[in-house]
C-alpha cells in the first residue's frame, strides 16, 4: 500500500512533473521484447545456458509494465498494443523456436520442423483476440501466452536435463507435434482460466489463486526449474475444474 502511494503521488510530484511518465512502463515492455529477441538468438546459436534467464526477464518485465502503468496512472491504448507486440516475440516466437530446435537441432534448416511456428501464429492470434475481448479484464479465456511459453520452456528443461531418464521420450517428434497442436488450441479455446489479479488479500474470491500459489512455492522448492511444466499443467487443470464447478464465478 505504502509503496503504491509513494509511486502514485510522492515520486511523481518530486521528479516526474514534466516528464511523460508512460516512458517507464513502455521501457519495461520493450525490455520484454529485447529479451525475447536475444532468447531466439541464443537458441539458434546453441548458447542455451542463457535461455532461462532471458525468458524470466521477459516474464518479469511483462508483469511489471502493467503494474507500473497502473501505479503511475498512465495506462494507454499504445501501451496495450506495445505489450501484445512484445509478447508475440517473447511468448510466441521464443516457444516456437524452442520447439523448432527440438525438432531440427541448432544451426539446422529443417522443413519438417517448420510446423513449430504454428504455435507462434496461434500466439499472435490469441494476443490480437485478447486486445478486443472485453470479457478478459479479471481473467483469461484460453491459455495465456506467458503460461504457454513457460510450459514449453519447462518441457525443454526436462529434455535437456534428462529428467527421470525420460529426455529421449519427451523429445520424440510425434510428442512435439502433438504439443504444438494442443497448446495452439488451448490458447484460442473458450476455456476460462484464472489470472493472478487479486481482489484484495481476503480468502473469498481468491481461493484458487492462494491454493495454486502455495502449491507452486512447494513445487519450486522441491523441483526447482523442473517444476515449470507441471505447474502450468496444474494451472490448466485447476482452471477447468474450478470453473466447471463454479460456472457463475467471474473470471
Amino acid at each position: 500500500m505504502y509503496i503504491e502511494l509513494f509511486f502514485r503521488y510522492f515520486l511523481p510530484g518530486l521528479i516526474l512533473p514534466k516528464m511523460d511518465r508512460s516512458i517507464f512502463p513502455n521501457a519495461l515492455t520493450l525490455l520484454n521484447l529485447i529479451a525475447g529477441c536475444v532468447a531466439v538468438l541464443v537458441l539458434l546459436t546453441g548458447h542455451h545456458n542463457y535461455l532461462v534467464p532471458l525468458v524470466l526477464i521477459s516474464g518479469a518485465a511483462d508483469f511489471a509494465d502493467g503494474l507500473v502503468a497502473r501505479v503511475l496512472g498512465v495506462q494507454s491504448a499504445l501501451g496495450k498494443q506495445l505489450d501484445s507486440l512484445a509478447d508475440v516475440i517473447s511468448f510466441g516466437m521464443v516457444p516456437g523456436t524452442i520447439l523448432y530446435v527440438l525438432l531440427a537441432g541448432p544451426n539446422e534448416l529443417s522443413w519438417s520442423a517448420i510446423p513449430a511456428f504454428v504455435l507462434t501464429a496461434f500466439a499472435a492470434y490469441r494476443l490480437g483476440k485478447f486486445n478486443i475481448d472485453e470479457r478478459q479484464n479479471m481473467g483469461f479465456i484460453g491459455l495465456p501466452t506467458p503460461a504457454c511459453a513457460l510450459f514449453v520452456l519447462g518441457y525443454w528443461l526436462w529434455i535437456q536435463e534428462d529428467a527421470f531418464g525420460l529426455g529421449s521420450v519427451f523429445s520424440a517428434s510425434y510428442l512435439l507435434y502433438g504439443l504444438i497442436v494442443i497448446l495452439s488450441w488451448l490458447m484460442v479455446a473458450e476455456i476460462p482460466m484464472f489470472s493472478f489479479k487479486f481482489k484484495g488479500l481476503q480468502w473469498a474470491g481468491n481461493q484458487i489463486k492462494f491454493i495454486f500459489a502455495a502449491i507452486a512455492i512447494v513445487a519450486v522448492i522441491i523441483m526447482q526449474e523442473l517444476a515449470l511444466a507441471p505447474l502450468v499443467l496444474l494451472y490448466i487443470i485447476l482452471s477447468i475444474v474450478w470453473y466447471w464447478f463454479t460456472p457463475k464465478t467471474s473470471i
